[in-house]
């Protein structure tokens, strides 16, 4: 009669007949008295949502203590009551570290079957005491258990109520913090998804740590069911166990390594998708596909990115994993209009939804309605207090307004919840760099590199520091580092136009006005058309004593935007300077020659970066090593007799010029004789024109990221 019972038991339950279940299954009890019946009755009521029936069954004959099985299915029944406290009692302070696999036990824990839920049969230690961590995780979140049930967002009321399972990584009040114990079950048994999955979703290891971690994993410590010990044979050699367990164990690393950052190791991703897609034909599955739409997004191509999320919801629709990366895509495309449809539709369909308020979030703060924008996150933050993307948007929108001491707060605290990942500290360092508190942004940028240092974002911003902080050698390096990342990551080259920009304006500083054109130049060709970059071009052949140059680039930057106060007042310069100059030299042959000659001086100084052969005055360098100070000096005295001169000559020949006052035409030889020292002196915008015509992107935007991932997802 028992096996007929156990058969009508468990058949009910497949089939989700829990009142059927149960009804057998108390018979089946009242008959046996056995632990394992016990587990499964307790299991159905868990199944159904009875969490205080089941724990109160558990709680009898003293089956939490005797049997492993029970004891890890009465924390669940805690922690979806909230009693986090009383689950911990359940489980013990420390995890069991000593079933981590080792070359003494590995492969010798029992691998009987499991019940329907992935929970190991009674009195199996595999699975009880590798999940431990896990089982608290998915209460608190409210995410699908081992039953397939959906089970709500109960989630605590503070921090500390939930000890193993926060996903903050803040402290908790066990030995361990989250993800210490994440960590244990893992290397437990790492098909422990669950766990390893929150490692990576909370952002909880950084990505020198996360490739680490996978690579300290023992994958071969992968046990084979009863199943695939039949599709084997029961006549199979030890040598195709072997195999199929080195198999299985490559497999499932290639599996977890899809779910690790983008940042680091792309080629092990690519090469691990790849044979994903070529041997097990997975190229279509949502989690492949998800993983990839990462990669691209972190390369900054939206559209592909987009293009990939799309086709998961086209074939499920509310897969909510795939929602922050996707509004992400359509918030960097400022396609408003799917937004709000998207946004609309979770909305109706699931309230319950945290990514459905960040949904609306996200389409206000696309509209600039910030303040309804910061309503919506933060009730999606309420709704998950470790939900990441509703935290970086709230604090967005306290940075679109320039509140920048709240924009700190926010940002402070999702580096406290998320301690892995480097964007948060990357904002904390924006929002002092718009403060100009130069030091503190140094610092929390410092820390931002040491979890990760290929993010193209953050060495350009390291690099507008320096540069503010007078420091343009040290500013080129990262700027270039910048888009050396860039490139090497295959990201869209226009989406580092900025970091580009920023090349230049450093050159520019540096005086290497060759490099900087050539960057401002490759900005133009890359489609970064701004007044911007036109106004930089123009003060660059004014310092170079080109004015008939800049007034061409000036007025094309004019062009772009009539207003730009910068580009007419360096335009009104380089007409100025070109009136001084036709009335200096005037028309004639020998004035003309020594005009033409004077200004190729100028530009060979310039270009040379104060190379002191470069300025004889005849042009002949022969014989000429090293020109000393004091030889420097004496030929800006002969080129000052020079210009006496030619004054002289124009004064005689027009009489107009002669009324002008002998203290003027001294200025006008002084400044052309000393044309290297005083170009910048004679400008009116003076160092400040560097930050008035903008770094282009991140130093003018107060604070908040315009050419970068957008950091929803």
């Amino acid at each position: 009669m028992e096996p007929f019972l156990r058969e009508w038991r468990q058949d009910a339950l497949n089939k989700a007949q829990y009142d059927s279940a149960i009804f057998v299954g108390d018979k089946l009890l009242a008959l046996t008295g056995a632990d394992e019946d016990a587990f499964w009755l307790a299991q159905v009521h868990f199944a159904m949502g009875n969490y205080t029936r089941a724990q109160a069954l558990l709680s009898k004959s003293d089956l939490i203590a005797r049997n492993a099985s029970c004891r890890y299915l009465a924390a669940h029944c805690l922690i979806k009551q909230t009693r986090f406290d009383d689950a911990l009692a359940v489980l013990g302070e420390r995890n069991p570290t000593h079933l981590i696999p080792s070359s003494a036990n590995k492969r010798k824990a029992p691998s009987g079957p499991g019940g329907p839920t992935g929970l190991a049969a009674p009195g199996a230690s595999r699975g009880a005491g590798s999940r431990l961590a896990n089982t608290l995780s998915a209460g608190e979140r409210g995410t699908t258990n081992g039953d397939g049930r959906a089970n709500g967002h109960a989630t605590s009321s503070s921090t500390s109520n939930n000890p193993l399972g926060h996903h903050g990584g803040t402290k908790s009040t066990s030995m361990f913090g989250a993800g210490e114990c994440y960590k244990d079950a893992v290397r437990i048994d790492v098909q422990c998804f669950e766990a390893f999955q929150q490692l990576t979703k909370n952002q909880l290891m950084s990505p020198d740590e996360e490739w680490e971690f996978v690579e300290s994993l023992d994958f071969t410590s992968i046990h084979l069911g009863p199943m695939a010990r039949r599709a084997l044979g029961e006549d199979s050699t030890g040598t195709r166990k072997e195999d199929a367990i080195q198999e299985a164990a490559d497999f499932t690393r290639m599996l977890y390594s899809t779910r690790l950052s983008k940042y680091r190791n792309p080629e092990a991703f690519a090469a691990a998708a790849e044979s994903l897609t070529s041997h097990y034909h997975l190229g279509n599955n949502a989690d492949l596909l998800l993983a990839r739409a990462d990669l691209a997004y972190t390369q900054c191509r939206y559209e592909d990115a987009l293009a990939l999320t799309s086709t998961v919801l086209e074939e499920d629709r509310y897969n909510f994993g795939a929602y922050p990366l996707h509004l992400a895509c359509l918030f960097e495309l400022r396609m408003k209009n799917v937004l709000f449809l998207v946004a609309h539709d979770l909305a109706d369909q699931h309230p319950e939804e945290p990514c459905t308020w960040l949904a609306v979030g996200v389409y206000y703060f696309a509209t600039d309605r910030i303040a309804e924008a910061r309503r919506y996150f933060s009730k999606a933050s309420m709704m998950d207090a470790h939900y990441g993307p509703a935290w970086i948007g709230f604090a967005h929108t306290f940075a679109a307004e320039g509140e920048h001491d709240q924009a700190i707060s926010a940002y402070s605290t999702a580096a406290r919840l998320f301690t892995g990942t480097h964007l948060p500290q990357v904002f904390l360092g924006m929002q002092h760099h718009a403060m100009n508190n130069m030091t503190v942004a140094e610092e929390f940028l410092k820390m931002a590199y040491s979890l990760c240092r290929e993010d193209p974002l953050l060495l350009n911003e390291m690099g507008v520091v320096l540069y503010h902080q007078d420091r343009p050698n040290e500013a080129v390096t990262l700027f270039r580092k910048a888009l050396e990342v860039a490139d090497d990551m295959d990201c869209d080259p226009q989406a580092w136009l900025s970091a580009r920009t920023n090349l230049g304006h450093a050159y520019r500083r540096m005086r290497l006005y060759r490099e900087a054109l050539a960057q401002f130049d490759e900005v133009l060709r890359l489609g970064g058309k701004s007044a911007a970059v036109f106004c930089a071009k123009g003060l660059i052949h004014l310092e170079r004593g080109r004015p008939n140059e800049a007034a061409i680039v000036l007025h094309e930057a004019l062009a772009i935007r009539p207003q730009d106060s910068i580009a007419t007042e360096l335009l009104n310069k380089a007409l100025d300077e070109m009136s001084r100059k036709n009335n200096l030299l005037g028309p004639g042959g020998e004035d003309d020659e020594e005009a033409e000659h004077l200004e190729q001086d100028d530009d060979t100084d310039m270009d040379a970066a104060h190379q002191p052969n470069a300025l004889h005055p005849g042009g002949d360098d022969d014989g000429i090593e090293e020109v000393d100070p004091d030889a420097v000096a004496s030929f800006e005295n002969d080129l000052l007799v020079k210009r006496r001169a030619a004054r002289q000559r124009i004064n005689e020949a027009v009489s107009a010029q002669a009324a002008m006052p002998r203290t003027a035409r001294q200025q006008l030889r002084t400044g052309k004789g000393k044309g290297k020292s005083k170009t910048r002196g004679t400008m009116s915008i003076g160092e400040g024109e560097d930050t008035s015509m903008g770094m282009d992107g991140s130093m003018d935007n107060g604070g908040t990221p315009t050419t970068s991932r957008d950091p929803f997802s």
